[in-house]
């Protein structure tokens, strides 16, 4: 296909990532969207999205409206004659004004093999449901939350061990080419589009702080999910002596000590300590207390010995929150 004139929308690194690979394809990019600036840091201070950062560096017009309803902002959208709207993690609904603006319509790149786990969550949603595959769907948009007509899927696989960044790094190497590989074949995917069986639907939807707080009433093979699903985003959590604890590295064991209780330590090695659960065991290496960075088991027993001591239990309670 020939050239397409391009608008994107996108605002965190997967969506960045997207963007240069348009920037190193054929395809000429009009305008960028990103949401607009966010506190962010000790500080507070305003810093612009990663999508927004690339945008200035390779000098893209860039816009960052906080919403695309108002007559105004989609008459500037449409003022480009866009032939495609390209949506990567943006964050902003788009009317379905906006959505029938450009000539070929609006596609979206989405973080799981549709029509499982549509919506905002997906990533981590798979990895918690304990799927052992996972993908990219390029989709066209319609006014529903991710239900519109398939264009290309590609598969990944979920590693017993990955966490929610191996596998969107994952996800961004599968979802950067198949996006250039229907843009440089748009009307024979949009030709040959599948639509969405939503009998087999499922919703991913926003991770909460419930859903990072660990229940050592559950059995260690979700717990173990649970904490890899929450890395480098919503990190699982406990409490400790009144104290909460996040639990970044823990590795689920069959075994189980029959007198222990849930949330029980009952083991203190060199560089771990065990915690009995529902069903099976722990073992936990690297966690963060308040106010301190990440760090090993085996360095922050050498500064507090009795913190982990065999018998000490941990607990859930929302109400320490």
């Amino acid at each position: 296909m020939d050239t397409l004139r391009l608008i994107f929308a996108g605002t965190p690194n997967i969506a960045a990532s997207h963007l240069e690979a348009i920037i190193a394809s054929k395809h000429k990019i009009l305008s960028v969207y990103t949401q607009p600036d966010r506190p962010s840091g000790r500080g507070r201070k305003l810093v612009g999205s990663p999508v927004k950062q690339l945008a200035e560096k390779e000098n893209l017009e860039l816009f960052q409206p906080h919403s695309l309803s108002s007559p105004e902002e989609q008459e500037k959208l449409a003022a480009y004659k866009p032939d495609l709207l390209v949506v990567v993690a943006y964050g902003l609904i788009l009317p379905k004004k906006v959505l029938d603006i450009p000539k070929f319509g609006c596609i979206n790149v989405h973080a799981s093999l549709l029509p499982k786990w549509r919506g905002a969550a997906p990533i981590e949603r798979a990895i918690l449901g304990g799927d052992s595959v996972s993908g990219v769907t390029i989709m066209e948009m319609d006014e529903g939350l991710d239900t519109g007509s398939m264009l290309l899927k590609s598969q990944v696989k979920i590693h017993p061990k990955d966490t929610r960044e191996d596998l969107e790094k994952k996800l961004e190497l599968a979802g950067r080419k198949s996006l250039v590989k229907v843009l440089n074949n748009l009307q024979s995917f949009l030709q040959s589009s599948e639509e969405q069986d939503d009998s087999q639907s499922s919703y991913a939807g926003k991770m909460s702080r419930e859903d990072a707080l660990i229940n050592w009433n559950r059995d260690a093979t979700f717990i173990n999910r649970q904490i890899r699903a929450g890395i480098g985003r919503l990190p699982a959590y406990t409490f400790l002596d009144g104290e909460r604890v996040r639990v970044l590295s823990g590795e689920a064991q069959g075994f189980q000590k029959k007198s222990a209780s849930p949330g029980e330590i009952i083991e203190l090695e060199k560089e771990s300590f065990t915690v009995a659960c529902g069903q099976g065991n722990l073992c936990i290496s690297l966690i963060q207390i308040p106010g301190k960075m990440p760090v090993t088991v085996k360095e922050l027993k050498n500064a507090k010995p009795g913190l982990f001591a065999p018998g000490k239990q941990f607990d859930t309670d929302l109400t320490l929150q």
